[in-house]
């Protein structure tokens, strides 16, 4: 499980009571790197259950920040859902300097899920069908298909893992996500997508964090929403081939307290201040000079 920010917070309590103040450059930032989540797979009429996609990789933590310094911030893309029958795409990755986070991992249709940030959901089985591996300390993994058919595996997410899908019962929910404060709000990211289906049974629910659901009708899977690293959803198909739905993008979030003399320049990061912080957020590639 990637370590939420409270746990860093207070291991790192002693970095900050040595942190300069005034007008002096500061000399660390904290960082949330979130990557794109992946792509969920296409799901068949009568066969071919679609996996959701598994979460964007989650990292926070203490950055080091030298004076005069400029760091690239990329914000990787969600990756693609699958046409009908076909599996989902891997996210992009996210990167702050030397900090990546992966790509979360693409759901998939008869075999075993798409590893990533997060694994991807697993489909039907028995010809392959359980989740995808995670990246250790940024996601988990996906959820296995169903043991016999109609019911794919939730992708996994930053915070918990993704639900198996029960055979004609239910598909597996996406895993949740892990929730941060480091924008000045709680918000909550890196969510997995809900396993698709072929049959009317319920489930298919994203994890909270931006992952897509499947639909209570037939239809093509929920996206992730955008910069949040959700994971894509399965189809939902009773008659017809459907896609699955893509991931969402991911996001860069850096702040330092407002006592820190303010950063020399900044490409495509948007400047708020909250609780003492001077905050940046990334929802496009860009970077930052100290």
């Amino acid at each position: 499980m990637a370590t939420g920010l409270f746990t860093l917070r207070q291991q790192n309590q002693a970095l900050r009571q040595k942190a300069w103040s005034g007008t002096q450059k500061t000399g660390w930032v904290e960082y949330l790197v979130v990557a794109g989540g992946g792509g969920a797979a296409g799901t068949g009429s009568t066969n071919g259950i679609g996996g959701g996609g598994g979460a964007g990789g989650l990292l926070t933590g203490i950055y080091p920040v030298a004076i005069g310094s400029s760091i690239t911030a990329t914000v990787g893309g969600g990756g693609a859902g699958g046409t009908s029958s076909t599996v989902g795409t891997i996210g992009e990755n996210s990167v702050f300097g030397n900090i990546t986070a992966t790509g979360g991992g693409g759901g998939a249709i008869n075999v075993k899920g798409g590893a990533g940030g997060s694994g991807g959901g697993g489909g039907l089985l028995p010809s392959g069908g359980s989740g995808g591996d995670a990246v250790s300390g940024q996601g988990n993994a996906g959820g296995a298909g169903s043991v016999t058919a109609y019911q794919g595996g939730g992708g996994g997410g930053a915070g918990t893992v993704g639900i198996s899908g029960i055979s004609n019962v239910a598909s597996g929910n996406g895993g949740a996500g892990i929730a941060s404060s480091i924008n000045g709000t709680v918000t909550t990211y890196a969510g997995g997508g809900g396993g698709g289906s072929n049959d009317t049974n319920a489930g298919g629910v994203g994890g909270v964090g931006g992952g897509g659901s499947r639909p209570s009708s037939q239809g093509v899977g929920g996206n992730g929403s955008p910069n949040t690293g959700g994971g894509g959803a399965g189809g939902f198909a009773t008659a017809a081939n459907q896609a699955g739905g893509t991931g969402g993008s991911g996001i860069v979030i850096i702040r330092y307290p407002s006592t820190f003399a303010d950063a020399a320049s900044v490409t495509n990061g948007t400047k708020t201040t909250a609780n003492g912080y001077t905050i940046y957020t990334f929802t496009a590639s860009g970077s930052i000079t100290f």
